[in-house]
């Protein structure tokens, strides 16, 4: 049961690399390698469990952390050129 579990995670994954890498646009191609990650916690937790070892789920929370602050930091890195603000912007702007 859970092999095939793994294996269907796996072909997720596959597929959203493809869509990482033939994406049209730059944010679907961040909003794939995004889902890669997610899967790839799915996986780590799933493999943890079939070895029975509860420790990987420290190491699929840790992953999934770092996922969604790359994430972040990747899309604000898109939208302003940097990581800090821009120059020609106040410190609190009103859009946000």
């Amino acid at each position: 049961m859970f092999v095939a579990t793994a294996l269907g995670i796996l072909v997720c994954m596959i597929l959203a690399m493809a869509r990482a890498l033939l994406g049209p646009t730059v944010y679907d191609r961040i909003m794939a390698v995004n889902a890669f990650g997610t899967k790839t916690v799915l996986l780590i937790a799933v493999l943890g469990f079939m070895s029975g070892r509860p420790d990987f789920m420290d190491i699929a929370l840790v992953y999934a952390l770092i996922n969604f602050i790359g994430t972040i930091a990747v899309l604000k890195f898109i939208r302003y050129g940097d990581m800090g603000w821009p120059r020609n912007m106040p410190d609190e702007p009103d859009d946000l």
